[in-house]
């Protein structure tokens, strides 16, 4: 039987679930938020997109086209939505800072 996997203590999240000190994430980090949003052990697909969607992040500081993202992987337009529940997911499992109310409508 596998133990249940627990938050770091030092990752604290806002009222909407997104990380408040992206500096602090981690790919572990990444695979606690999985597991806790019950998605499973991450792929190395997924790890791959999160950490694209990080760096496109850290060069732009704005939230990013996720189609963007998919199309410097060499994948399709609408890669995220087939491997995370959605674009949101995957802004939240990417330990990324709150996008704000207008963002999130469209992600």
């Amino acid at each position: 039987m596998s133990t249940p996997l627990t938050m770091p203590e030092t990752a604290i999240f806002d009222l909407d679930g997104f990380l408040l000190d992206p500096a602090i994430w981690t790919e572990s980090l990444a695979g606690h938020i999985a597991q806790k949003d019950g998605l499973g052990e991450l792929s190395e697909l997924q790890i791959n997109l999160l950490l694209s969607l990080r760096r496109e992040y850290a060069k732009h500081a704005s939230v990013t086209a996720l189609s963007h993202v998919c199309h410097l992987m060499g994948l399709d337009a609408d890669c995220m939505q087939h491997v995370f529940p959605g674009p949101r997911e995957a802004w939240r499992i990417a330990g990324l800072p709150n996008p704000g109310e207008e963002a999130k409508s469209y992600m």
